[in-house]
């Protein structure tokens, strides 16, 4: 028989989703900021976060936003299009397309994980103190 939940149990679990949901809705707003949409804020941190690597495949991006591979494709063009991303053929495999963050991808990447560091560390700590 599972174990009965208790008061405590949903107000913790309630108070780390609202932590959550304040974090992510801090890193969009620091993604606009920015001049770019959380979305592709997303897409720059899922082929920086690649790991051994510093390109992803289409597939990998896709896999990391949990999206389907051509509404990927269709957000990787935007974020061409938006200079933060390139796309070259793979060296190994020339039917195969590796995305690359742009130096101008790569220094808004860059402050934007500072400024989310930063917040998550406080975040850390606020729920730290809340046990």
């Amino acid at each position: 028989m599972a174990e009965k939940l208790e008061k405590r149990d949903y107000v913790a679990l309630a108070s780390l989703r609202k932590s959550i949901r304040r974090f992510l809705r801090f890193a969009e707003e620091g993604a606009r900021a920015e001049g770019i949409t959380p979305q592709q804020h997303q897409v720059l941190l899922s082929i920086k976060g690649q790991p051994q690597k510093d390109w992803a495949s289409v597939g990998e991006v896709a896999d990391f936003l949990q999206l389907r591979h051509h509404t990927v494709v269709g957000l990787i063009d935007r974020c061409v299009s938006a200079g933060l991303v390139r796309r070259e053929p793979s060296a190994e495999d020339r039917r195969k397309v590796e995305i690359w963050l742009t130096s101008r991808g790569e220094a808004i990447l860059a402050r934007l994980v500072k400024r989310n560091s930063k917040e998550l560390f406080a975040l850390r700590e606020h729920l730290r103190s809340t046990k």
